[in-house]
Order: C-alpha cells, then structure tokens, then sequence
C-alpha cells in the first residue's frame, strides 16, 4: 500500500503529502477525546470538592443522660472538615481539580505533539488516578461507618440522624469515583497512543 502513496525515485509525491494529512488529522482524532475527558474530569472533580466541601447540617438529638429523667434535647452538627477522611477527599480532589485545568491548557497548547510533555502529563495523570482512588476509599469506609455503623466496636450508624448530610457525601464520592475513572481512561488513552506509534 505504501508504494502507492511513494512516486518512483521513493520520495513522496502529491500522494505523500495527502498520507502527512490524514496523519495530522488522525493526531487531532486523538486529542479530542483526551481534551473532553480532561473538561469532564475537571467539571466532575470540582463538583465533588465544592458538593462535600459546603456539606453541613444541624439536627436536634435527644439524649437521655439518666434513665429516670426525660431526655434533654442538644443541637448536633455534622461537618465535612470534622473526619479527616472527609478533609483528605475535598482536598484531593481540589488538587486533582487544578491539575485538571493545567493538564488541559498545556494539552490544548502542546500542538506540536512534543513526547517529553506528554510522557509528564500521562505520569501525572496516573498520579491523579491514586490520589483520587484513595480519597474515594477513604471516604467511602467513613461514610460506610456512618450508614452501617459497627456493632463490634459500638459505634452507632448515624446517618439515620444526618440524612442530609449522608446523601451529599454518598453524592460527592460517587462523582469523584467517575472522575477517577476519567483520569483513568485518559492514561489508557495516552498508552494505546504510545503503543501505535512503535
């Protein structure tokens, strides 16, 4: 096939510049999806900080301090910045949020398709994929406690209290969670491009 593309002294020919075309437009193919992946993955990761981070709800709660007295009615408040999980999550994301942004001027002005910082971008992305995972997890095994509880260790569920509050943080890391899927698909991206051009 190349030889028809080649004229006879092997040098490329009005056909040859036509194959340099359809390799540009093949190279800006590719770069489409990883240009929507890095907005949605922007969009997705920055709704997640901003959704877990303005979570806040207050309740009143009855406690019963002695058996023989009615039970005293106290205010509770639950807030994202009280677990450190919590904290972990919004500030990973918050950084994979910014790093989405810097990702996406520099793939949007690496034109020229420069190896060097591509290779950077794609190893930063993997870096994003586990520290989103891991703020996803921890987040996750927190809010788990909050539903469930822990009948070994006596802790009481207590999103029947903060249901509010439970349904934005179960919210917040489920688009976290696609988010991180984002950032993975564009480093699965970025190794099937390397894998075509050797």
């Amino acid at each position: 096939m190349e030889s028809a593309y080649m004229s006879s002294n092997g040098e490329g020919g009005v056909n040859g510049g036509e194959k340099q075309v359809v390799a540009v437009a093949n190279k800006r193919a590719m770069r489409l999806p990883d240009l929507v992946l890095r907005v949605l993955a922007l969009a997705l990761t920055l709704a997640a900080a901003v959704l877990l981070g303005v979570n806040k709800q207050s309740t009143v709660v009855p406690i019963a301090l002695v058996p023989t007295l009615p039970p005293m009615n106290v205010e509770v408040t639950a807030k994202w910045d009280y677990l450190s999980a919590f904290v972990y999550f919004v500030v990973a994301n918050a950084i994979a949020c910014a790093y989405a942004a810097i990702s996406l001027l520099l793939t949007m002005a690496n034109r020229a398709g420069r190896r060097g910082l591509g290779m950077i971008i794609t190893i930063f992305d993997l870096v994003m994929v586990a520290l989103l995972f891991s703020g996803v997890g921890a987040a996750f095994a927190v809010g788990l406690i909050g539903f469930q509880g822990n009948s070994h260790v006596q802790w009481k569920k207590v999103c029947n209290v903060f249901d509010k509050f439970c349904d934005q943080a179960a919210a917040a890391v489920g688009i976290s969670f696609i988010g991180s899927i984002l950032f993975f698909l564009m480093v699965l991206l970025a190794t099937l491009s390397l894998h075509k051009k050797h």
